[in-house]
């Protein structure tokens, strides 16, 4: 591409100031008041405001003490603020995660140097150098180059349409020939645009302001949904029967069945009102109770948490259905360049047409340096400005670096080029003012098979006899992992895109790009975690072997290798047959990658694929979990659900865990939740037919649910990331949340506090044990104290499997800090809490008691843990 002044620096500061630099106006959020009053559409909240309405209105009329208008008051104050505050905070933290996707660097021309600027440096003027598989940045015009761009994310039409340079438009449209647009995404080509519109005034700019709304739900929260639907409607359920209860004692038990007791009770209709009131409440109450409201919160703060711990991974969250899904993948087709290699390829060697061997580019003769230094250059997408090498891929960027800045495009004037793609398996360029007119590159097997002649040590041509001994040394560097690519040129002219039939042999580059040294263990992970990976690559047969072997993908003799011409032998129904066995694609096309895609699916598999070319976008569409490679093109990661920043395959192996730990925390926290919920109502409802009217009272309901509810969601959702999950098979696509084992927990712990406060309530022992009170006080604060302790002691059973109860907690202090705060609150609430909350301070001998009772559970946990694991 010809070299270009572009705008100076002090330009590009004025054309700044006239028309303003390249950012987009961010979505509007929410202030947190803002997202404050949004609690207050919650039918819950509703419907306790109305309730609180009524009693203030009973109140006046002495029918209902003021205290409990005050807790309903004080609780849904704290409610709603506590879950405004989480979800404001968890919006900007998922925000700015969000941001770092947009971060695109662009090579632009100012002053006479091509330098990579971030896209919102982009001014108008500015000269742009595109490529394929680059985004383009602001609205202008080609000056210089042809492009196919693809535009359907502006107007809807895939088709791919081609773009020249010519003059600056007047007035252009989407088929403009040289008008490009902000958003649109350069498929092949290079070309140089001239900036004529930034920022909001873009046309993609005006349709993201048009356009601004909240992404879909995704699966996960839409299952949730469902859970608490139906855990809903066993509170809805409960809520009549503690109603029809609550008023039946208060008309009939409480007149002990005297029917002219009961006359007279309903002769007093302020008193029949207010019980009708007082039963709708705790009715109420029990709904608030059993509505795992928490839920929404949990998932906002555990997908938040682990957002952040995988950006420090190098995996950047695109999606949020990504982070879900990753977890449970059952098959994985990776690339190799970057993600099981280093990405970092170096020229090792270089052979001629008579197989002698150059380990330096500048030791080849002067004749052959010359063509095989031109070749290189001008059939690349990179190029040097100044030490650093910008654009291009990593396997151009090896060849330039090999070149040591010795040959330039000076003088050369590329007359037409023809792009590298997965299908040609080559590029080439015709050029003007070079002793040959076209140059070209690509796999060697075509162009070996093209040539008869070749370029000799003296710049002369000669018969190429010894192309049988360089295809032997080609394959012993091969079996050594090492990546081959062939150089010729040819006196024709380029017509269409067919390879001439003159080509001339000038060489081979032989390139090595070595295996990471984290990915044999992160691939014995993850096929340890029930994930089959099959790599994905360009390469010969003989050198994807290599790589694989070295990475420990293939281990063994029943291990299956295809080409991509061997798989597009075989139907769909054969390929499914040996997929198990499926372990390197070599010389793959981009159509292989949908096609896996797709058998995988129809296989009930969740699906990951990574890339980062123009021609993996299909594959990474396709695919449950997309995997964009940092380095990559942005097309890829548009496409992708996860950016990995690092094309590390051990990040792959992160995401995975990292889905995982959300789903197994998700897991946690429902279990523990509705071992309380399950606890808490029937409690309520058993209550009265043992003669206790109110076991917790509305403000104790209201706030255990505020602290057993809304904290336990920040407890569980700091849960650790385990490498013990690895080793758990993938959950099945259409497995519930709840498994066998979760409603075993669910079922015995909830019964368990059940029917200990049960015992509680009649024991006329325990009840002994308390000291004598104005209505009981002391008795009814310890219930309340134990209620809330042996919640707590079961989180900590709830949050590990093993009998250890004290397994990996140190790894999630928030637990430790939340459960603590939570007792210590408590504790001061039982001193301080007075008539708003039905407590008075405990003695020594009453807290011996009540935290002997609440400890119970661990044992009994413990039992069931021991019992689950004998019978499995």
């Amino acid at each position: 591409m010809k070299q270009y002044q572009g705008l100076t620096g002090e330009e590009a500061e004025v054309s700044a100031k006239k028309y303003g630099d390249n950012t987009l106006t961010p979505k509007k959020r929410k202030t947190f008041w803002q997202t404050y009053w949004s609690k207050y559409d919650d039918p819950i909240i509703l419907v306790l405001l109305v309730a609180l309405g009524i009693n203030v209105i009973f109140t006046f009329f002495g029918k209902v003490d003021w205290h409990e208008c005050a807790g309903i008051l004080i609780s849904v104050l704290i409610s709603t603020f506590v879950s405004a505050l989480s979800e404001h905070n968890n919006e900007n933290t998922f925000q700015k995660l969000q941001e770092e996707a947009s971060r695109i660097l662009c090579k632009v021309y100012r002053d006479g140097i091509l330098r990579e600027l971030s896209v919102h440096e982009i001014v108008v003027g500015d000269a742009v150098v595109l490529q394929s598989g680059d985004m383009v940045p602001a609205d202008g015009y080609v000056r210089k180059g042809n492009v196919t761009v693809d535009q359907s994310s502006l107007n809807g039409e895939s088709k791919e349409v081609k773009k020249s340079g010519g003059e600056r438009p007047v007035d252009s449209d989407f088929w403009d020939e040289t008008s490009l647009y902000r958003g649109s995404l350069v498929c092949s080509g290079e070309c140089v645009m001239e900036v004529m519109v930034v920022g909001d005034a873009t046309v993609y700019g005006r349709l993201t302001e048009e356009t601004q709304s909240d992404t879909r739900e995704s699966p996960l929260a839409v299952k949730l949904e469902r859970l608490a639907k139906s855990i809903s409607r066993f509170g809805y359920i409960s809520a009549i029967l503690l109603i029809a209860i609550s008023f039946l004692q208060n008309a009939v038990l409480c007149h002990h069945c005297n029917p002219a007791l009961i006359a007279q009770y309903f002769a007093d209709t302020g008193q029949v009102i207010s019980d009708i009131i007082s039963s709708l409440i705790m009715g109420i109450i029990v709904i608030v109770v059993a509505v795992p409201e928490g839920l929404p919160l949990m998932i906002a703060i555990v997908c938040s948490l682990n957002m952040k711990k995988m950006l420090k991974s190098k995996v950047l969250v695109r999606k949020l259905i990504g982070i879900e899904t990753a977890g449970g993948i059952n098959i994985l087709f990776s690339d190799k360049t970057g993600t099981i290699t280093k990405g970092k390829p170096e020229v090792i060697q270089f052979l001629d047409g008579m197989g002698t061997a150059y380990e330096r580019f500048r030791g080849i003769p002067k004749e052959l340096q010359n063509i095989v230094g031109m070749n290189i250059v001008i059939n690349s997408e990179s190029e040097f400005s100044g030490k650093k090498i910008i654009g291009g891929n990593a396997t151009e960027k090896a060849l330039l670096r090999f070149t040591d800045g010795v040959m330039t495009k000076e003088g050369i004037e590329v007359v037409t080029k023809v792009p590298f793609r997965s299908a040609n398996k080559y590029s080439m360029t015709q050029v003007k003012g070079a002793p040959y007119v076209t140059l070209v590159k690509g796999a060697p097997e075509l162009i070996l098979s093209r040539c008869k002649n070749c370029y000799g040590e003296n710049g002369m041509q000669s018969p190429f006899h010894q192309k049988q001994k360089l295809e032997k040394t080609m394959e012993t560097l091969a079996n050594r992992a090492v990546r081959l690519l062939a150089f010729a040129v040819s006196m024709s002219p380029v017509y269409q895109e067919a390879l001439p039939d003159d080509l001339i042999f000038l060489g081979i580059a032989a390139i090595r790009d070595d295996v990471r040294p984290e990915v044999k263990r992160a691939i014995h992970e993850v096929t340890r975690a029930g994930i089959q990976t099959i790599m994905i690559t360009g390469d010969r047969k003989e050198t994807a072997v290599a790589v694989a072997k070295d990475a420990g993908l293939i281990t063994g003799k029943n291990d299956i290798v295809l080409t991509s011409r061997e798989l597009a032998g075989l139907t769909d129904a054969q390929v499914k047959e040996k997929l198990p066995q499926i372990r390197v694609i070599a010389r793959a096309m981009p159509s292989d990658k949908s096609r896996l895609v797709a058998i995988a699916q129809d296989m009930n598999l969740v699906v990951g694929m990574t890339g980062d070319g123009v021609n993996d976008a299909p594959a990474l569409k396709k695919a449950d979990v997309g995997f964009a490679m940092g380095s990559g093109s942005e097309v890829a990661k548009e496409a992708g659900d996860i950016v990995i920043m690092d094309d590390n395959f051990l990040s792959i192996r992160n995401a995975v865990l990292y889905g995982r730990t959300i789903f197994n925390s998700i897991r946690k926290f429902i279990r523990f939740q509705l071992t309380i919920n399950v606890a808490a109502v029937s409690v309520s409802i058993l209550g009265p037919i043992v003669g206790i009217e109110k076991p917790l009272d509305i403000s104790q309901m209201i706030w255990t649910n505020l602290m057993i509810d809304s904290l336990a969601a920040i407890a569980f959702g700091g849960e650790p990331a385990l490498v013990s999950y690895l080793m758990e098979r993938p959950k099945r696509r259409e497995e519930p949340i709840l498994d066998r084992e979760m409603w075993n927990s669910v079922i015995v712990c909830g019964l368990y506090i059940c029917v200990l406060s049960m015992i509680f309530f009649i024991s006329p022992v325990i009840r002994n044990w308390f000291r004598p009170g104005d209505g009981d006080i002391f008795f009814y604060t310890g219930y309340f104290t134990f209620f809330i302790f042996i919640c707590i002691c079961n989180a900590f059973n709830t949050r590990t499997d093993s009998i250890d109860l004290l397994d990996n907690l140190s790894l999630n202090k928030q637990f430790i800090t939340v459960m603590g705060g939570i007792g210590v609150v408590q504790i001061f609430m039982t001193y301080f809490g007075g008539s708003i909350l039905r407590t008075a301070g405990l003695n020594l001998k009453e807290w011996m008691l009540v935290l002997a009772m609440a400890v119970t559970i661990v044992p009994l946990d413990v039992l069931r843990k021991l019992t689950i694991k004998k019978k499995m």
